[in-house]
């Protein structure tokens, strides 16, 4: 199964999807054509590849994120910004409201965002371009709330409790 990195949101939950899972590591961009050349038997796709898939000849398996919501209730956190624990507060802190007045400013400008983004879109029209910035770039992209922080502790807990992890992480959250 090809996937998109080892240390990544997608090959964590394909993992507790499939326990013992072999995989093998594509560049993201790549995991598609992969698939459909058949150098790869399957592959999980992130970003765009959500999106396009099917422009590859190719069909769905499984959404790994509908999958964890009706194991969980809860959304599959999907990245996340990390800060060093040793800064100093006052600049997490700051560091987390300039990421957050950038989130809020591409909001209110919906399609200055959009038009800056498509430089770097791969294989999208403007149309799944903007479906695609709409469905993470929200008001939980703004604030992971009570349950999206309730979801990034259980993601890790389950991936310690499947040995998937070596250490059991306990996250901070940075309030701004």
């Amino acid at each position: 199964m090809a996937i998109p990195g080892v240390l990544t949101t997608a090959a964590l939950a394909l993992q507790l999807y499939l326990p013992g899972v072999t995989t093998t590591v594509l560049p993201f961009d790549r995991i598609l054509d992969a698939v459909a050349a058949g150098e790869a038997e399957a592959g999980v796709i992130i970003h765009e590849g959500q999106l396009t898939y099917a422009d590859h000849g190719l069909t769905q398996h499984v959404d790994l994120g509908v999958w964890w919501k009706a194991e969980t209730g809860l959304p599959l956190p999907l990245g996340g910004n990390g800060i060093r624990r040793d800064l100093p507060e006052d600049v997490k802190r700051q560091v987390a409201g300039d990421l957050r007045r950038a989130i809020d400013y591409s909001l209110a400008h919906r399609r200055d965002a959009l038009d800056y983004a498509l430089q770097f879109a791969r294989d999208l029209d403007p149309g799944k371009a903007d479906t695609f910035v709409g469905m993470y770039v929200n008001e939980v992209t703004q604030d992971y709330g009570d349950r999206g922080r309730a979801a990034v502790r259980l993601l890790l807990a389950r991936a310690f409790e499947a040995g998937i992890i070596p250490t059991k992480v306990e996250p901070e959250f940075i309030a701004w």
